[in-house]
């Protein structure tokens, strides 16, 4: 999934849920916010690793027992780890999912393509229209929420 997705998927989870959104979306950036540049700067090898990996739920469990915002951080990073799977499945690379494990296991063949590259990789897959079609729904509730808090649209 691309970035910004993320972060709409985490705003989702807060309005439907008792969670504070601001950490959602902190929570959700995370992975990313670590790994690209990680990876960027060579210090890994491949874009999901370090903030991407399963294995660190032995830092989530905890954060998400310090109260609400840790619970919400936790549920909006784990909301970008189960996205990054889904998306890495419906293109036809379930192998690839194995980044969860992270570093005990990874994919055999993973992608190292950079952030800005993939975007044009990403174009016309399977998940880029799933994407496009939470974005169409996201904006069309938007939307007609807004009509709603006006009144809806100007009868005569």
């Amino acid at each position: 999934m691309l970035f910004a997705t993320h972060l709409l998927a985490a705003a989702v989870i807060g309005r439907y849920t008792r969670l504070a959104p601001l950490w959602l979306v902190a929570g959700a950036a995370l992975p990313d916010l670590v790994d690209k540049p990680l990876a960027s700067a060579g210090v890994v090898d491949v874009f999901h690793s370090v903030g991407h990996s399963g294995l660190l739920l032995v830092v989530a469990v905890p954060l998400a027992l310090t109260g609400r915002a840790g619970l919400s951080a936790a549920v909006g990073w784990a909301s970008h780890l189960v996205l990054d799977a889904l998306h890495i499945v419906v293109n036809g690379r379930p192998d690839d999912a194995l980044f969860l494990g992270w570093p005990l296991v990874g994919p055999a063949d993973p992608l190292r393509i950079p952030p800005g590259d993939f975007f044009f990789y990403y174009l016309w897959t399977p998940s880029f229209f799933l994407e496009v079609g939470f974005w169409t729904v996201c904006l069309l509730l938007t939307a007609r929420w807004a009509l709603g808090r006006r009144g809806g649209p100007a009868t005569e």
